[in-house]
């Protein structure tokens, strides 16, 4: 066998934890792609504890297109994906895509247009948000959909120069040589098990931006996320953005000027104008009440994070 057929340039990868249920189906809708080139299929494993090695092991054998899946025995998402980056590092195209998602047809060949034929070294897309029948609860709105990660900016392609249009892993293309220089997931967002925040693809995304790379918006690119129960809570977006708050507390939070404690002045006057705000639509609907309560806790979690910060450079 040539090293073109052992090496192709298309990987198709995802990370995985404790979904060994959802794998044959996101396996079936990748193995039935289409695509003008050939690919291979990546899964990494990041220490499941249910049956993800045994069902892995079983979709591997199966017809279609090669399955490798490897083992990332550091726990959290980061390390999982930059695993993933290394072992996709000999490939030129890389996918990426979340476990609990499905690929609608032509995925893969949209991706690879977009990059080979279009020159583009980023590309995302469409991430269509799918709730289990009779599971969405009526205070959530199309307004949070985004904080489960859909993405929807249209149906025309269009090249991505700010931060306004993010696309995120669940839907991602890469030129894999983006990372020929060590950029990787920053470890400082990562998050372990179904822990919630986390943030290192809102990074990437803006790194990227940052460094003028050539990114863009392709709405021919879809999956469709299948969202779990646990996830359609009011206390899971308060977490979320709680979470979200103290990493930008942490690590990118301008602490110059007059301070209490070590934090800025002006975030606990927003604390406390958020604070009031959501006492005040108490009696209202529950996504109005919700939207300035996800505030309130991100400015919370943003005043925690610069004490962390100021108690680890004391």
């Amino acid at each position: 066998m040539s090293n073109a057929m052992s090496q192709p340039r298309v990987m198709v990868a995802f990370c995985t934890y404790n979904r060994a249920a959802r794998l044959p189906a996101l396996l079936n809708a990748l193995r039935a792609q289409h695509c003008d080139e050939p690919f291979e299929i990546l899964a990494v494993d990041n220490n499941s504890t249910d049956d993800t090695q045994q069902v892995l092991r079983q979709l591997a054998m199966r017809e279609g297109l090669r399955l490798r899946f490897v083992t990332e025995t550091i726990q959290g998402i980061v390390p999982a994906r930059n695993r993933l980056l290394t072992e996709a590092s000999k490939a030129e195209f890389l996918l990426m895509l979340d476990d609990d998602e499905v690929p609608a047809p032509g995925w893969v060949q949209a991706g690879i247009s977009a990059l080979r034929d279009e020159g583009l070294e980023c590309a995302g897309g469409r991430v269509r948000v799918k709730f289990e029948p009779g599971r969405r609860p009526r205070w959530l709105g199309d307004e949070l959909l985004g904080f489960l990660a859909e993405v929807d900016h249209g149906d025309q392609p269009f090249r991505i120069v700010d931060v306004s249009t993010p696309v995120w892993t669940a839907n991602v293309a890469y030129q894999t040589s983006l990372f020929d220089d060590g950029l990787k997931f920053d470890p400082r967002y990562s998050r372990v098990g179904k822990g919630v925040g986390g943030g290192e693809d809102v990074v990437m995304f803006e790194t990227l931006v940052q460094k003028g790379r050539r990114m863009g918006y392709r709405p021919d690119m879809v999956v469709e996320h299948c969202v779990e129960a646990w996830r359609l809570r009011r206390r899971y977006f308060l977490r979320l953005h709680y979470t979200s708050g103290l990493r930008a507390g942490m690590y990118a939070t301008d602490v110059s000027g007059r301070t209490f404690l070590g934090v800025p002045l002006y975030l606990y006057r927003q604390a406390a104008d958020q604070g009031f705000r959501v006492v005040r639509h108490a009696g209202l609907n529950g996504g109005q009440w919700l939207r300035q309560a996800m505030t309130f806790a991100h400015t919370c979690g943003r005043i925690v994070g610069v004490r962390r910060r100021a108690g680890a450079d004391s």
